[in-house]
């Protein structure tokens, strides 16, 4: 049960109890009759576990860092959307237990749900496993995005630091305009053209709009020369 989630994350449970209940939203547990345990308290505990988790990973890559800039780097790292990607991933959103109603609401898909998924399966791994469980699942997590996201965008989002190249460049800000959405209600996907001082547009489609800016803001990222893109 539950095998191809621990190989992604990748750990094993010895108290599969523990990922069980990490699994089990509220809306699972109010509509059943027998005193179903959900993920709230689990949820609580991991969200401690990874900020120390993914701070000490930043502490010790990025010795010369102060600590505004280390902070900026963990929001960025831990934001909801961060962490509902990666519950993506792992293909954790295939296997919350969701009452009806939260499902037909397109829970499922909803990231403010996968992030608390994602922390109390992390809250589960430090109980089941200790910090050291928790530690290495964080850091598989994160693997090949942490220093490097933090580093390449400096510390911001890539709306932000596209803001910040554009008005460098153009004195002029990037514009974002909505051009679709389709699909049913809980399953909508947006799609959004930015347009570039310099008449390059980009576009991106996401489950919300916010994403798709984000993802079309780092494709024009990639327009700019490396020069451009620094600090």
């Amino acid at each position: 049960m539950y095998d191809q989630l621990q190989e992604a994350i990748p750990y094993r449970f010895t108290q599969v109890k523990l990922l069980h209940v990490a699994l089990t939203h509220t809306s699972y547990a109010n509509e059943g009759q027998n005193g179903e345990e959900h993920n709230e308290r689990l949820e609580f505990l991991g969200d401690a576990v990874l900020e120390l988790c993914v701070s000490e990973n930043l502490f010790n890559a990025r010795p010369g860092a102060r600590e505004g800039e280390l902070t900026a780097a963990r929001s960025c790292l831990v934001n909801q959307e961060s962490l509902a990607a990666k519950a993506r991933d792992i293909g954790l959103d295939r296997h919350i237990r969701l009452g009806k109603g939260e499902e037909a609401q397109g829970g499922r898909d909803r990231d403010s749900l996968l992030s608390d998924a994602l922390e109390a399966l992390l809250g589960a791994i430090f109980l089941d496993g200790g910090y050291a469980a928790a530690r290495q699942a964080v850091r598989a997590l994160f693997a090949g995005h942490g220093d490097g996201l933090a580093a390449r965008r400096g510390s911001k989002d890539c709306k932000s630091r596209l803001q910040e190249v554009t008005q460098k460049l153009f004195r002029e800000r990037p514009v974002y305009t909505l051009v679709d959405s389709s699909g049913p209600e809980h399953e909508k996907v947006f799609t959004v053209r930015l347009d570039l001082p310099d008449g390059n547009s980009f576009t991106a489609s996401g489950s919300g709009v916010k994403r798709a800016e984000q993802s079309a803001a780092m494709s024009a990222l990639e327009h700019f020369s490396p020069e451009h893109c620094k600090n």
